[in-house]
């Protein structure tokens, strides 16, 4: 595989991006203990973990910012950390720190950023016009980025990082103390660039960001990525499988053998099985032969917060 592969519209059949085994050490701080993940061309990819789990320091490694101590990642077969050129090429970066000039105008913060990338005269002249639009800025081009809001210097933060067309698009929690009117333009943004061909990988703590942008997720914990799948696939491999009651009355929760726990919640229980079908059925002739007053009965749907406690032992945590 190559990145000439990508460019003609080919799908690879390898991973577009695989890390494998990243290790990196501050001092006598452990920040990741063997990261590993793959990323296929084309998908949005979420790694979602607490703060200090380690997700800032694999975006880090992953477009040559600091080393890693073990482990690669590899985009196109080639080792970022030993070909710069594969970064600087096909990666745009959206660090988590807003990098911006603040003195300048968003105009000539993204010429600086632009020549970075080796762009130069006409050519980025339309690839600064065209980003603007894309970030909604045109009309805030020439005022100077100490006068933009939180929300909207992250969106020329991303903005920067798309000038030279990356393949690859990270971005390490965008929407960290924004305004919802930049979010919603940084989401709707993020699909756009999406179905139109970029690689997406969204770093973050927030499930329902995770949920309404990626197709693949990655979850991680103290430095180590303890699943990996899609959205529907961990929901189903890791999720609670449950049923909600709730009857009016003094009644105790039934006893049924093929539930495996059941948990007081509110005003109900959740009823905890792998039988969800059978135990909903026995539920409801229960209440219909002992005349329950049944208030609620539903099937709970799986979460990711779930999946996350199951596969963490820990609820996420800021």
């Amino acid at each position: 595989m190559n990145a000439l592969d990508i460019e003609q519209g080919q799908r690879p059949v390898e991973p577009f991006l695989e890390v494998e085994g990243l290790t990196k050490v501050y001092g006598k701080q452990q920040a990741l203990n063997g990261v590993s993940f793959t990323v296929q061309a084309g998908s949005s990819f979420g790694l979602l973990g607490p703060n200090g789990a380690g997700k800032s320091t694999t975006m880090k490694i992953l477009t040559g910012v600091i080393k890693a101590n073990e482990g690669s990642a590899k985009l196109f077969g080639k080792d970022v950390s030993k070909d710069q050129s594969v970064v600087s090429k096909y990666i745009g970066y959206v660090p988590q720190e807003i990098t911006l000039y603040e003195q300048l105008s968003a105009y000539d913060n993204l010429y600086f950023f632009g020549q970075l990338y080796g762009l130069a005269g006409q050519t980025l002249k339309i690839r600064i016009h065209e980003v603007l639009e894309q970030t909604g800025l045109s009309d805030r081009s020439k005022d100077p980025v100490k006068t933009f809001s939180g929300g909207m210097k992250r969106r020329i933060n991303i903005a920067a990082a798309l000038l030279h067309r990356p393949k690859l698009l990270i971005l390490d929690e965008p929407t960290v103390g924004i305004d919802p009117q930049s979010r919603n333009h940084i989401f709707d943004m993020i699909r756009s660039l999406n179905q139109a061909g970029t690689t997406i990988i969204y770093s973050t703590h927030y499930m329902e960001e995770v949920e309404a942008l990626c197709d693949e997720i990655a979850i991680i914990d103290n430095g180590l990525v303890k699943a990996q799948g899609g959205l529907g696939e961990l929901l189903e491999r890791y999720g609670r499988k449950a049923i909600y009651l709730e009857i009016g009355g003094k009644v105790n929760p039934p006893e049924l053998t093929q539930v495996d726990q059941v948990i007081k919640e509110g005003a109900g229980w959740i009823l905890e099985t792998e039988h969800v079908s059978e135990v909903m059925k026995s539920l409801l002739l229960m209440a219909s032969q002992r005349d329950w007053d049944v208030k609620q009965l539903e099937i709970v749907r799986p979460s990711l917060e779930n999946v996350f406690l199951t596969v963490t032992g820990t609820a996420l945590r800021d």
